[in-house]
């Protein structure tokens, strides 16, 4: 069963509305625990490109969790947020056919099927039912089971379902900030119907929207090509199709044919004279995704179609934040325009490790190429959707949201600092070790540094996540069930730090005047403490790189690690292939075993 697409939201009481996931359509059957597939729109089982899928609903099935047969309906995805997904790294991940190349991946992200409908469930057919009673018996199948009746990234388990909701009003809204891909709207009382694109079903998309000129007109397909002018050079945004009515495209076609200045083939050249308006989902770098005809913008000229034009409303912000200065140079061959960019693909990374902290910002209103000051107090002139906490009569900023990361970032506050602590609690929910080497040269010392401690923490069943620092140096975080006290956590950090200098005292010191340390590495355990912070995962740094402390995989430190490339470009293409390497850094931090090591500690301090 398949919806068919629509421009406008459809009104009444009649509709529930759910979030449409960009991933592979799937009817998961199961027979038995032997007799199992994921069949695709055109008939492919995808279990085999997915084994992390059936290896883990077969673990359910091994618990009692689901019942046999069963017959779901849904969306293979790689989530970036609770909200949307990586198509781009899923085809990637689809078109895999080496077992070796499949095995990595599905350990480094695996992959997650949503759920949206229940067909079957054990010797009860349900595709008769009406929807809304079809989501009922799904959502009580998926809260006996214990699993997920929310999407997230930072869930473990591999099924997941996706709710309803009256209120599509407030998810479209979500869905716009975290850059989804739409809403599907359902009627209460449809049945569902096998092969068919229903009404019963409707999708609406979340466009973005650019202006740009006509460039030519592909006759052979009848698609027309469109551009922007970056200075005086036109820059190709690829070829539509859809969305012009008959008459419109009789009257286009006309027009290049009698105005073209030039032919090529089935191809006819035109001068920028004619601006269109068009909806699309994103841009590659081929051109751009599902472009759609919007309407023609008579009023407009040619020249107002700008790349900068169309990379500010690529943005897709919220209508509360606007951008100032988007061309001013930040850092060498970065703009602020870029910059803003990155925190965009990146929010769904960075919001929640910022979330309920106090913020200490480090503004560069001139980029690196001028003063940088420290902000912990809210500017007076903040707008009122940015939230903040008094502590220690400061002002701090809350950053719960796109909005305010957007607005931070366009005050350019490049380095975004956290406390260890959430706002309004004085226990402590991670510890940090900043492994600081005298100079970049020096970094393979971090690294070993860090894989010295990991082995430690390992031995005292504690997981630890590592990050650059977004200079020279590693961070290695340690989340910590709720419960402790910085007396705690200081007995921890310092017996960590002065049992590894005192195993390897040539190479590394807790002593803080650098004049001291004489070459060796610096193992700051004095950072984490009261009123302490440190750099928050994906934030920008204000060095002359703009290098981001980004979070890694364990298996990327080694000796061949490369602090210097982590740039925001590349940063931002690491986020959409392998996702983020903390994704489950808070539920880590609750099932950690510090009770035991802090016994250990306490009795033998």
């Amino acid at each position: 069963m398949l919806p068919t697409l629509t421009t406008d939201p459809p009104e009444g009481d009649i509709w529930l509305s759910e979030v449409k996931y960009d991933g592979f359509r799937g009817i998961l059957q199961i027979e038995t625990r032997e007799r199992m597939k994921l069949i695709s729109r055109n008939g492919t089982n995808l279990l085999p490109q997915f084994p992390e899928i059936e290896k883990y609903i077969n673990e359910l099935i091994e618990e009692g969790k689901l019942p046999v047969p069963l017959m779901l309906d849904g969306e293979i995805v790689l989530l970036r947020t609770s909200l949307s997904s990586e198509f781009r790294a899923l085809q990637v991940r689809g078109r895999m056919k080496n077992q070796r190349n499949i095995q990595r991946a599905r350990l480094i992200r695996p992959a997650v099927f949503l759920c949206f409908d229940l067909l079957r469930s054990g010797s009860k057919e349900t595709k008769h039912l009406p929807y809304e009673k079809r989501k009922e018996i799904l959502l009580a199948l998926f809260c006996r089971a214990g699993l997920p009746t929310s999407p997230s990234p930072h869930h473990r388990e591999l099924l997941q379902m996706i709710p309803c909701t009256r209120d599509h009003h407030l998810l479209f809204k979500e869905v716009y900030d975290q850059e989804g891909e739409g809403l599907v709207f359902k009627k209460k009382y449809g049945t569902w119907e096998e092969g068919v694109r229903s009404t019963n079903w409707l999708k609406v998309k979340n466009w973005k929207t650019c202006s740009c000129f006509i460039t030519g007109w592909e006759s052979r397909n009848d698609y027309f090509h469109v551009g922007v002018y970056r200075g005086d050079e036109i820059i190709s945004l690829g070829a539509f199709h859809f969305g012009l009515s008959p008459g419109e495209k009789r009257s286009l076609k006309q027009i290049i044919q009698e105005n073209h200045t030039g032919k090529d083939g089935t191809f006819f050249s035109i001068s920028p004279s004619i601006t269109v308006e068009l909806h699309y989902l994103e841009r590659y770098d081929d051109g751009l995704r599902e472009p759609h005809f919007s309407r023609f913008l008579f009023s407009e000229a040619p020249e107002t179609c700008s790349e900068e034009r169309f990379r500010v409303d690529e943005l897709s912000l919220p209508g509360s934040v606007s951008v100032t200065h988007p061309d001013k140079p930040i850092f060498e061959g970065i703009s602020k325009l870029e910059y803003l960019h990155y925190l965009r693909k990146v929010s769904g990374a960075i919001l929640p490790f910022i979330h309920g902290r106090a913020l200490t910002c480090i503004r560069y209103p001139h980029g690196i190429f001028g003063e940088s000051f420290y902000q912990k107090n809210t500017p007076e002139h903040a707008p009122d959707f940015v939230e903040t906490v008094r502590e220690d009569s400061i002002d701090y900023t809350l950053c719960h949201t796109i909005d305010t990361l957007m607005w931070l970032g366009n005050q350019l506050a490049l380095e975004l600092h956290v406390p260890f602590q959430l706002q309004g609690r004085e226990d402590v929910f991670e510890v940090a070790f900043d492994l600081d080497p005298p100079d970049r040269s020096a970094f393979p010392l971090a690294v070993k540094a860090a894989l010295i401690l990991k082995d430690i923490l390992d031995r005292l069943h504690l997981r630890s996540f590592v990050k650059t620092s977004g200079n020279k140096g590693l961070q290695l975080h340690i989340p910590i069930p709720r419960g402790y006290t910085w007396d705690d956590t200081r007995l921890f950090t310092e017996f960590i730090a002065r049992y590894l200098v005192s195993t390897h005292p040539e190479e590394f010191t807790v002593e803080r005047l650098k004049k001291e340390r004489k070459g060796r590495l610096y193992i700051d355990y004095v950072q984490h403490g009261p009123g302490k912070t440190l750099v928050a995962p994906y934030s920008v740094r204000g060095n002359n790189e703009g290098l981001v402390s980004t979070p890694l995989l364990w298996e990327e430190v080694d000796l061949d690690l490369d602090p210097s490339r982590f740039t925001m470009e590349a940063v931002v293409n690491r986020f959409r292939e392998i996702g983020c390497p903390f994704f489950d850094y808070y539920k880590a931090g609750e099932q950690q075993p510090f009770k035991e090591v802090m016994t250990f500690l306490q009795s033998n301090g």
